[in-house]
């Protein structure tokens, strides 16, 4: 009992930290830029409350649909915006994953609550399932993310040390960018494979 809340706890910390660094970075850069970093914080803090152990707040049945809809807004928020910029189609599948994600936990009747309180062999998520091959098309999408997303990191990360600030003199650290993008698609692998 001990490990799943305490991974749920950690995943909702590793969320927020990230969420609260993208928010950071909303004040800085481009305006395509903050435009982005607003959307991978609310990822960020969406992801955070949806990991919240259910031993310690156990979500009200209406929660998922609340989650559903305040993500399947952000989707649509990404949906306009890819117009503009192709990072925005991650953000329109992350924020559609997440709608998924709380129609599969509504469907199974909230047993319980949070991805973070069954995170690790909870029978409440196993029931839930969802659809076998959404979820395994997401969970490829995002393992190929991170894996993509950690090996930009490595050469960004040795150039970095060397420069010290992004080209254009805005001070942003690409790397920590590309490192919050990363540990967010390790965090939405981990919600997805817990489905």
């Amino acid at each position: 009992m001990h490990g799943p809340a305490m991974s749920g706890w950690l995943l909702m910390a590793l969320c927020a930290v990230t969420g609260s660094y993208c928010l950071l970075r909303t004040r800085t850069g481009s305006a395509e830029e903050r435009r982005a970093a607003r959307a991978e914080a609310l990822m960020g803090f969406g992801m955070a409350a949806m990991a919240i152990p259910a031993a310690a707040v156990a979500p009200p049945a209406w929660g998922w649909g609340l989650y559903a809809l305040f993500f399947g807004v952000a989707a649509l928020r990404a949906l306009w915006f890819s117009r503009r910029s192709g990072h925005h189609l991650h953000h329109l599948v992350g924020s559609s994953a997440m709608v998924y994600m709380a129609v599969v936990m509504a469907g199974a009747g909230g047993h319980g609550g949070s991805h973070g309180s069954h995170a690790m062999g909870s029978h409440s998520m196993a029931a839930a399932g969802g659809m076998p091959l959404l979820t395994g098309l997401l969970l490829l999408y995002y393992a190929v993310y991170v894996l993509r997303s950690g090996a930009r990191l490595v050469p960004v990360a040795a150039t970095a040390t060397g420069g010290g600030s992004a080209p254009g003199g805005s001070g942003a650290r690409p790397e920590l960018t590309l490192a919050c993008r990363l540990t967010m698609g390790i965090a939405m692998f981990a919600m997805l494979l817990t489905l």
